[in-house]
């Protein structure tokens, strides 16, 4: 089509680069200036000839700019097209400064352009020439052009495919998010980038216990590091409260599920609710026809079916599983009663139970010290509170070797909270004889902890993260030793996932 009110005027301008007296693009749009380019192909050791028969070599995106200056403007929609696309068994017909927006129609149109021709130069010239600021009567017509593009990715259908050519015209296309993927495809096949971000974007701010996984292979495909890191941010704080009690959990592959158990940003309730999402997983993937979240029981029964002779981690089904569970903090498991199932599952080897067994045993003996635990980020107890917008006050009381902690988060005003831990007396919990009968109870007046909070929330599709230093600290059981540092946040973000890790370092 014929572009009229170009809004980058294109300058006629040179400029000498060295002594060599060779001219060179301008930082502005092309100019349409063919000694410079054709100089310009010197310089390179490109045959300026074969650089038009041969558009990846040439400089698309120099002339790409010379067609950007109106191609939104309605005397180009209304017109005649004077491209024919063949491309998934359809006639799509487009104008020519619209299509210079994807590279890969850009390079099919010039292909097209010089086939055939004894003077490839000439038909540049004329394409140039129809570009160039003059007045639009004075425009030679354009020449009217047929090109075929195959595509073979099943992704790509009518629908996202005419999205896509749609966003060639508009800068606002509708994109609805079950296309997204398609959209997406097809901007990657038209090398059509800004309707690749805006997909890109979509689906980072699309992420849910249904599209995660096809999210997270689609930036895997396309090598798109933004988008696998959104995943795996997202993942890291909902697997556990989210899809840690849906069936869509078995929809998270393998590896991105790995990624995620390793990173110190995990949230997580406590490590004995982590481990249930695992083994939920494991059954989900063994268990097709399964079609809602199994109870604990039903996962127990299932589990405890295998033969004794060998745990299920042994055995030829379970031995890809390892590297997950073996990501797992399970020496962080300390509850008698959570031990003993552990025993009874017969899904982990004797000696990764025993070393559990035997780590216990010497911190209970040595009051509590974690003489086996050094780094917060890696291996420190977890605890989390999830809080949602609604609530003004919410704690957790949370017990290991004897000592009692209070988790707690407090809500000031609609964007301000703080989070901190304290240490409880024995005799100050709710009902001290039933903590008496279950779990040992340590008489230290004074116990050194490690200890760091954390916090994350989603802004506007971003996360937001918070958290105090690693602080060394001795909790006494009078105020104000006892309490923590405070970590004060300021957000509107809701829910605020706040874990806190600690070790009990020897004292």
């Amino acid at each position: 089509m014929i572009m009229s009110n170009v809004q980058h005027r294109a300058q006629l301008e040179r400029r000498i680069a060295g002594s060599t007296n060779r001219w060179r693009f301008p930082k502005q749009p092309f100019s349409g200036d063919l000694l410079s380019l054709s100089q310009k192909c010197k310089a390179l050791s490109i045959d300026f000839e074969e650089a038009l028969r041969n558009p990846d070599r040439l400089c698309i995106s120099q002339i790409q700019k010379l067609f950007c200056g109106n191609l939104k403007n309605k005397d180009i929609q209304s017109g005649e097209a004077n491209v024919i696309l063949e491309c998934l068994g359809f006639k799509w017909e487009l104008h020519q400064p619209q299509l210079f927006q994807s590279q890969t129609l850009a390079k099919l149109y010039l292909e097209a352009l010089t086939q055939g021709s004894t003077s490839p130069l000439k038909e540049l010239e004329k394409l140039l020439r129809a570009q160039s600021p003059k007045k639009t009567k004075e425009r030679s017509p354009v020449k009217k052009m047929i090109i075929s593009l195959k595509i073979n990715d099943p992704l790509v259908t009518k629908v996202p495919f005419a999205t896509a050519l749609k966003s060639l015209y508009m800068s606002e296309v509708e994109i609805h998010l079950d296309d997204v993927l398609g959209v997406l495809a097809s901007a990657h096949i038209l090398q059509f980038n800004g309707l690749f971000q805006r997909c890109m974007d979509m689906m980072m701010a699309g992420l849910t216990p249904i599209t995660i996984r096809k999210f997270y292979e689609a930036g895997c495909k396309y090598k798109e590091e933004q988008l696998t890191t959104a995943c795996e941010k997202w993942l890291e704080m909902n697997l556990v409260p989210l899809l840690g009690t849906q069936v869509h959990l078995r929809r998270i592959p393998q590896d991105l599920l790995h990624k995620v158990l390793k990173s110190p940003r995990l949230f997580t309730f406590s490590e004995f609710r982590l481990l249930k999402t695992i083994l939920f997983w494991v059954f989900l993937q063994l268990n097709h026809k399964i079609m809602t979240i199994p109870t604990h029981e039903t996962m127990l029964t299932f589990f405890k079916s295998f033969p004794k002779n060998r745990c299920f981690l042994d055995r030829d089904i379970g031995q890809s599983l390892r590297p997950l569970f073996l990501s797992l903090r399970l020496h962080n498991i300390t509850k008698g009663k959570d031990l003993e199932e552990l025993q009874d599952l017969n899904f982990f080897p004797e000696s990764w139970l025993n070393r559990v067994t035997a780590n216990h045993y010497h911190a209970l003996e040595n009051g509590g010290d974690m003489a086996h635990l050094k780094d917060l980020n890696t291996q420190a107890v977890r605890f989390g509170l999830l809080f949602n917008q609604e609530y003004t006050t919410y704690s957790k009381m949370i017990a290991v070797y004897g000592f009692f902690f209070e988790i707690k988060g407090l809500k000031h005003d609609t964007a301000s909270y703080s989070f901190y831990m304290q240490r409880i007396k024995h005799t100050d919990l709710e009902s001290p004889s039933m903590v008496y009968k279950h779990k040992p109870v340590s008489l230290r007046a004074v116990r050194l902890v490690k200890y760091e909070i954390r916090a994350r929330t989603l802004v506007d599709s971003k996360w937001q993260e918070f958290r105090t230093d690693e602080v060394l600290q001795k909790f006494e059981l009078a105020k104000p030793s006892c309490k923590s540092r405070i970590l004060k946040i300021q957000t509107v973000g809701s829910p605020i996932y706040a874990t806190f890790a600690f070790i009990f370092p020897p004292s």
